[in-house]
């Protein structure tokens, strides 16, 4: 197959109603809106609107909480820090710290800090120094011969007021 030859599923794609260009179209003039009245003019949206009683979305129960500062953590696997390693992106000989990753290309952005999980294998001897990593990935870099350092979160995020 080339890409020449690629079409679109027979029915998939619908062509768009053109409404407004005449009475051989079948939606001209009026354009299936029928008559005056709101329903016929733009800017109109009835359906939000449950004539003077509470409307639905402000009858059904909310539930659940967003936590405005919660932390987010760019997320990186032990397999992917090995691929980079191999392929000669990230020297192993050397502490990987979260600048090298973001340097890589591995990671995008820091964002609250780097957490390292355990999917995939690690062979080299790697010296981490990232915000996070799960007990599963800090024994397997341990296993494999090298060590993982924490960024141990700041007190004052700790304490209960």
């Amino acid at each position: 197959m080339k890409l020449h030859e690629l079409r679109d599923n027979e029915g998939a794609t619908k062509r768009k109603k053109r409404v407004g260009r005449g009475p051989g179209s079948g939606m001209g003039k009026t354009a299936g809106r029928g008559i005056k009245g709101q329903k016929s003019r733009s800017g109109v949206a009835i359906a939000g609107y449950e004539g003077g009683q509470m409307p639905l979305y402000q009858r059904l129960p909310k539930r659940g909480f967003n936590k405005p500062n919660r932390k987010k953590f760019a997320v990186v696997n032990l397999g992917l820090i090995q691929k980079f390693v191999d392929g000669g992106k990230l020297d192993a000989g050397q502490t990987i710290t979260e600048d090298a990753l973001v340097a890589s290309g591995l990671v995008r952005r820091k964002l609250d800090g780097i957490r390292v999980l355990a999917k995939g294998d690690v062979s080299a001897k790697l010296t981490l120094e990232v915000t996070g990593a799960s007990k599963s990935a800090v024994e397997a870099v341990e296993k494999a011969g090298g060590s993982v350092t924490t960024a141990s979160a700041p007190a004052s995020d700790q304490t209960a007021e």
